[in-house]
């Protein structure tokens, strides 16, 4: 028993040496042991305490939580096939996925949440033998012009985008239909006329576009286009957002918040307080 609040003292002092949230600079046993508590508390409920994405909660959701035990990840910096970093698990967590039951953790102290990065990496043995290629590198935006997109909108069509996205992106294209993900789940595509999980700006769509979305039909288009066509596409494809979510977009996010509510991430929770959840 003593050990046992000797070892719990030593998170809690973990969690409140950086005061800053900053990255601890050596991660160490107490950032994994943080991290799995508030794994537990936290995500667990969707992504499943083993870590393989069945928690009871994920049924609730049409986008299914990430199963961490193959290492596979869609929202990265690095190359298509590669590990993500630390800051893109961070950033992840933090901000959420818009549209989708994962809600982001930015209320969360960013010690702790720099403490689920290093607890999401004991899932999969990829951390233990790879590490994360370096990030592609993104380049200054040009201007936003009528030139640039309309330069996107051949490319998109050039790039054969429509045939998944929809010559409108409406995410009707007629190679929509049937697309799976890694672990076989039916996965849809896309809605580029609503907001994107990882964010809407030209930015966030290069990125996306550089290194694709790793489990998913969506490949990296690096080497294929340069920098300006890159851009181009992106400003292109940002266009047609109208920054709405859809009907299912919002019925699965309230389902994430419900979750959240039920299962005491951001409150005592109901969940907690059932026998049978005990």
């Amino acid at each position: 028993m003593l050990v046992g609040w000797i070892a719990l003292l030593g998170v809690l002092g973990w969690a409140e040496a950086d005061q800053k949230g900053t990255k601890p600079s050596r991660p160490d046993g107490r950032a994994s042991e943080l991290g799995r508590l508030v794994f537990e508390q936290n995500c667990a409920i969707c992504h499943g305490s083993a870590g393989d994405g069945r928690g009871m909660a994920g049924m609730m959701v049409r986008t299914k939580p990430r199963d961490f035990r193959p290492g596979i990840f869609k929202f990265r910096s690095t190359p298509n096939g590669s590990l993500p970093t630390d800051e893109d698990l961070f950033e992840t967590i933090s901000r959420g996925l818009r549209g989708t039951g994962m809600i982001g953790q930015d209320d969360l102290p960013q010690t702790k949440r720099w403490a689920v990065v290093e607890y999401l990496k004991t899932f999969s043995e990829r951390f233990q033998r790879e590490k994360p290629q370096r990030p592609i590198s993104i380049p200054k935006p040009p201007p936003r012009t009528p030139e640039l997109i309309a330069k996107g909108r051949k490319l998109y069509q050039k790039a054969e985008c429509f045939k998944c996205h929809g010559i409108e992106g409406g995410g009707d294209g007629p190679s929509a239909e049937g697309l799976e993900d890694d672990r076989g789940y039916p996965i849809r595509t896309a809605d580029l006329t609503r907001p994107l999980k990882r964010g809407s700006s030209p930015e966030a769509i290069y990125k996306t576009l550089v290194t694709g979305l790793d489990g998913t039909p969506m490949p990296s288009y690096e080497g294929a286009l340069t920098d300006e066509e890159f851009w181009a596409l992106s400003f292109y494809v940002a266009s047609l957002n109208t920054g709405t979510l859809s009907h299912q977009q919002r019925r699965e996010a309230a389902a994430g918040q419900h979750v959240l509510r039920m299962h005491g991430g951001r409150g005592p929770g109901m969940m907690r307080r059932m026998p049978m959840m005990q």
